[in-house]
């Protein structure tokens, strides 16, 4: 098996990182860690989260792709792409859909993008509120142009993405069983 890149994006809410920790867990797929400079949340772990950086120590990283949210910057490197490959074939990295399509162009080959969405959207406010986000960081997330951007799957990854509605964990986990086995073979 060669090297694959499994690009999990889709609107906040969506469950991408759900789904990457499932794919840990079921499929011993590694997740990529990513980059940030926002402060960690209590139960953030550095290096298992994020690997939480200064706007200096992210500046030293050799970013594939990187955006600002929120006021805060976030990012994937090189150097974290390296890591997550030593530890297996596939691995899982979770991006906005603009990061999704740095990674189709830089790693033509290796990735393939996963779409998360929802029957409807106030699901999607629903579960940023399960997940105790503050009232304000709620509102501010869903007014964004990001969030509305990625709420539909982008025309330039239409022939590249795997479109998965994950309205339901079941259904969700057998689709997402079926997708690994492809990617695997």
């Amino acid at each position: 098996m060669t090297k694959q890149l499994l690009v999990i994006t889709g609107a906040t809410g969506s469950g991408k990182t759900t789904v990457s920790h499932y794919l840990k867990e079921a499929f011993q797929i590694p997740q990529v860690v990513t980059h940030t400079t926002r402060p960690r949340r209590h139960n953030e772990v550095d290096g298992v989260d994020y690997y939480f950086e200064t706007p200096d120590t992210l500046a030293q990283k050799h970013l594939v792709e990187s955006v600002s949210y929120s006021g805060y910057q976030y990012g994937s490197s090189h150097e974290a792409l390296d890591l997550a490959w030593q530890k297996a074939q596939l691995i899982s990295l979770v991006v906005d859909t603009k990061g999704a399509q740095t990674y189709l162009e830089t790693f033509p080959e290796e990735a393939s993008v996963l779409f998360l969405t929802v029957s409807e959207t106030d699901a999607l406010i629903t579960r940023l509120e399960k997940r105790k986000d503050s009232p304000e960081a709620i509102q501010k997330r869903i007014q964004s142009a990001e969030f509305k951007r990625d709420l539909m799957l982008p025309s330039h990854l239409n022939q590249r993405a795997t479109v998965l509605v994950n309205d339901d964990w079941e259904t969700t986990k057998q689709a997402l069983a079926t997708l690994i086995a492809t990617l695997k073979n």
